[in-house]
């Protein structure tokens, strides 16, 4: 079954953990925690995502490039003016458990 969302003014961890559930199978009548499922989520606005308080301005996000002395960040309104797909993408990766499914899963998710 295909899902399809509209993150118009939804906060981003709402909306993730909805589809991580969605995207685990847990919404199907089938379900079975050993495989991937068959569901797949489309999302469209995901320029419009509301974030509560001052998460914008506070969350920091940080990465390494695998050099030496290159640790990376940047906040949440900086990534999400660059790409806001990327930030609904990491936290959707970030509420799927950490095991061999999670590449199959979140090759089901496509955002508009």
């Amino acid at each position: 079954m295909e899902y399809r969302l509209d993150a118009k003014n939804k906060r981003l961890g709402r909306l993730a953990s909805e589809i991580a559930c969605i995207l685990q199978g847990k919404k199907s009548a089938y379900y079975e925690p050993r495989l991937a499922g068959a569901d797949k989520v489309v999302v469209e606005n995901v320029k419009e995502l509301a974030f509560s308080g001052n998460k914008p301005i506070t969350r920091q996000y940080h990465w390494h490039t695998g050099y030496m002395g290159h640790l990376k960040s940047a906040t949440l309104k900086e990534l999400f003016e660059k790409n806001p797909g990327k930030v609904l993408r990491d936290a959707v990766g970030h509420m799927l458990p950490k095991n061999s499914l999670k590449p199959k899963r979140m090759k089901r998710l496509t955002i508009k």
